[in-house]
């Protein structure tokens, strides 16, 4: 065995006993994560938190629970931007809404919502259409820091510009500028939109479902887990769907070989939208 190799075998096993330890000491729990998202996400963690080793950041985490909090900003998903992907919101706004409309009520669950960005397309998109307010959205993430961060509806104001164009091109029907003020180089998004929203802590790693819904928005949170834990958390959605509910991933996210597959048809193939079979 090369010295490469002795190293790199000890920083697995460094890893695994540091994923045990968050999970035991803190309950959260990555052991069934893709080993290699985790691993590029550790180690820039380490270098960027100035630990020599993975085994000096666990005794940190385990003595010190801000470095836990610094951790989960490199271990959860913390990249998106409003409307991201347009072709998805189109395809809610002129495929999924003329169905959910027919319904008194409904409940959205944007499961993994980062800081926000989701949340307040969906909220955007709802109100454009009518159905903010027969509407409640559940915003859940695992990382306390961002579920606090997608509450403040707060994002730097180089942001918009980016924002502003896939509003547009997803179809939206007004300015993206009603719905913010700017002020020190920052955009507050208008408080209402936060109205409908119901932001909470969730797991799709332990936790058990929590309501029927309507429509899931779960997207590029599946590739960072491995099969069976995919496969966990599409069978929490098809127990949280209602009868004919869609479940909305990512752009690079199927259920082609999913355990649940035969639970969903496509409604919306390049767009990554499925419906839930009427069992």
């Amino acid at each position: 065995m090369t010295q490469d190799s002795a190293l790199e075998k000890i920083e697995d096993i460094e890893i695994r006993l540091l994923l045990e330890a968050i999970y035991y000491q803190y309950h959260y729990d990555f052991r069934n994560y893709a080993m290699a998202s985790i691993k590029r996400r550790l180690k820039r963690a380490r270098e960027q938190l100035g630990f020599a080793t993975i085994s000096a950041m666990q005794e940190g985490v385990l003595h010190d629970p801000t470095v836990l909090s610094q951790l989960l900003g490199y271990l959860t998903v913390q990249v998106s931007d409003m409307f991201r992907d347009p072709r998805y919101f189109r395809a809610l706004r002129e495929r999924v809404l003329p169905h959910l409309r027919t319904y008194p009520s409904l409940k959205i669950w944007i499961a993994g919502c980062s800081s926000g960005e989701e949340v307040y397309s969906l909220a955007i998109l709802f109100r454009e259409e009518g159905l903010e307010s027969r509407t409640i959205f559940y915003a859940t993430d695992i990382n306390h820091d961002a579920l606090q961060a997608a509450e403040s509806g707060i994002y730097d104001l180089d942001r918009i510009q980016q924002f502003t164009e896939n509003h547009r091109a997803a179809g939206g029907k007004s300015s993206l500028s009603d719905y913010y003020r700017t002020a020190y180089g920052k955009a507050s998004f208008d408080k209402t939109l936060r109205q409908h929203v119901v932001f909470s802590d969730h797991s799709l790693v332990t936790d058990a479902v929590f309501g029927e819904m309507n429509l899931i928005s779960c997207r590029n949170v599946l590739i960072y887990f491995d099969r069976p834990l995919q496969d966990r958390a599409v069978g929490l959605f098809v127990d949280s769907l209602a009868r004919r509910g869609f479940l909305g991933l990512g752009a690079k996210e199927s259920l082609r070989f999913s355990a649940h597959a035969d639970g969903f048809k496509d409604f919306a193939r390049e767009e990554r939208i499925y419906q839930r079979l009427d069992r």
